[in-house]
């Protein structure tokens, strides 16, 4: 099992099942990095009987730590055995500089670049008439920077954005808002930065499209309708001065 979060954490779990009154004993091992460097990764082994922890050993304090009676006495006689301690500690770097840098060229490295889109909305207060939402979406990682643009400047008030929100699938979105008052022959434009763009996406506000869209959608049943009505016209145009033969 693999866990990301803002501190790097890359965590491994193997388990052993032990077959005696349907107890279980679990061995976890996991590795915690603040960078790539060896001095900023710890390395910790964990122990549970019936999921509470027994025993650790951490490459921090570079020794084994009990929790409980059991725990404490194969802590202290593990302590007391050099050659088990140098091999514990030789553990953060046989087995977490090795699976970090994996899990760094394989995950860390890679950006997925976003989508963009800008609609208006129906502001629920506010000085301004108006309202529109730039909504980025499916972008990885993490940081990303939107901005609003009126007249190719940089928009600061009456901005509100939510912060970046897991999709649950390593992907994030974000969503910000400007409200505004719509004037004649200005240009708004929803700008954004991402570590997987070469350059800011930078998309424009345009009110046409959406009126169109809706005139184009509301205009499909008054053709259809037409194109019936023009259907029925000419099978009556020629229907005129024919004569019905009955058939025998």
């Amino acid at each position: 099992e693999c866990v990301y979060s803002e501190t790097f954490i890359l965590q491994s779990l193997g388990n052993i099942f032990l077959p005696f009154n349907e107890d279980t004993l679990t061995v976890a091992y996991r590795c915690e990095f603040y960078s790539f460097d060896l001095k900023d990764i710890e390395y910790i082994s964990s122990m549970y009987y019936n999921k509470d922890e027994v025993i650790r050993f951490s490459s921090s304090l570079g020794k084994f730590v009990g929790y409980t009676e059991f725990g404490v006495k194969n802590a202290k006689r593990w302590n007391n055995d050099s050659s088990i301690l140098s091999n514990w500690r030789a553990q953060k770097e046989a087995y977490c500089k090795h699976n970090i840098d994996n899990y760094y060229q394989n995950t860390l490295t890679k950006s997925v670049q976003p989508s963009v889109t800008i609609k208006s909305v129906t502001p629920s207060g506010g000085h301004h008439p108006a309202m529109l939402v730039c909504s980025i979406y499916n972008f990885y990682p993490k940081h990303i920077k939107v901005s609003w643009l009126r007249n190719h400047e940089e928009v600061s008030s009456d901005v509100t954005s939510t912060v970046e929100m897991e999709d649950g699938d390593w992907y994030y979105q974000i969503h910000s808002h400007l409200e505004y008052t719509p004037r004649s022959g200005e240009k708004i434009s929803c700008k954004v930065e991402h570590v997987s763009l070469k350059d800011p996406i930078i998309t424009d506000w345009n009110p046409f499209w959406s009126t169109k869209k809706i005139v184009i959608g509301a205009s499909g049943p008054v053709l259809g309708l037409i194109w019936f009505l023009a259907g029925f016209i000419y099978y009556k145009r020629n229907a005129r001065g024919r004569i019905l033969v009955p058939s025998s």
